[in-house]
Formats: C-alpha cells, structure tokens, sequence
C-alpha cells in the first residue's frame, strides 16, 4: 500500500481538502493519504468546511495536526501546496508541489475554484498512479 502526505503550512484548507477527495476516490486497498501541517492552525477554516460540505464532505470532525518524521515514515510521496520555503521534507518520499491559492478568508466563490480545482488535481493524480477505485 503507498501512503500520500497532502502538506500545506496550517492544515486547515488546501491539504485537509485533498486528502478528503483522496479518501472518497482512491482504491483503499492501493494508496491512502494523509495531511498535516508545518504549523497547524487550531482548526479547519470555517469557509474551507462550507464549501466542502457543499460536495457531501463533512470535515465537522477533523483536526489540523503537525507534520512529523513519524508521521511521514514510510510515505511514497509529498504533495506540497503553496508553503515556499516552508515546505517540509520527507525522506525517502518522491515530492510533488501544487501551487494552489489559500482559501483562508477568500470569498466562498474563491473557495468554490481552490476545492475544484484541488479534486481535479486529486483525480488526475490518482488516475496517473493507477489508485483510482475501480
């Protein structure tokens, strides 16, 4: 099984969103994913969990948390999203970056785009790594 680390700075948006898609989408029995944070906000943004409520995803219940070596241990690749010279390293892990705008305080049209946008890289990603459920 490959394991995914969906990292951005807080884990409050970008990377809570795409490891929820990648939860619904991908085949559990090939790849799971998980995100956190280089520095974990106190929770998911409130607008983040609207608009991802809005797709039938509830995020009520997840928590932003640290992005440690334990973590990561064992994770086939990183997937990083807008945090510069922030992002963190993950030995061993082939690192991808997705250049993705942060919802945090944008308009819920904007947070609309960034969630759409995260689920089309999501399904794109899972299709190339042939982990999309069958």
């Amino acid at each position: 099984m490959d394991r995914v680390v969906f990292a951005c700075r807080h884990n409050a948006g970008r990377s809570q969103m795409a490891a929820a898609f990648f939860g619904q989408l991908a085949d559990p029995a090939r790849a799971e994913a998980i995100s956190a944070g280089t520095t974990p906000g106190p929770h998911v943004h409130p607008e983040v969990a609207a608009a991802m409520l809005e797709v039938g995803v509830d995020l009520a219940g997840v928590r932003p948390q640290l992005l440690t070596p334990e973590l990561a241990a064992g994770s086939r690749l990183l997937v990083t999203m807008g945090c510069g010279e922030q992002c963190p390293y993950v030995p061993g892990a082939e690192v991808e970056d997705w250049p993705l705008e942060d919802p945090k305080g944008q308009p819920v049209e904007r947070v609309r785009e960034i969630r759409d946008e995260v689920r089309s890289r999501v399904e794109s990603l899972l299709a190339r790594r042939g982990w999309a459920r069958r």
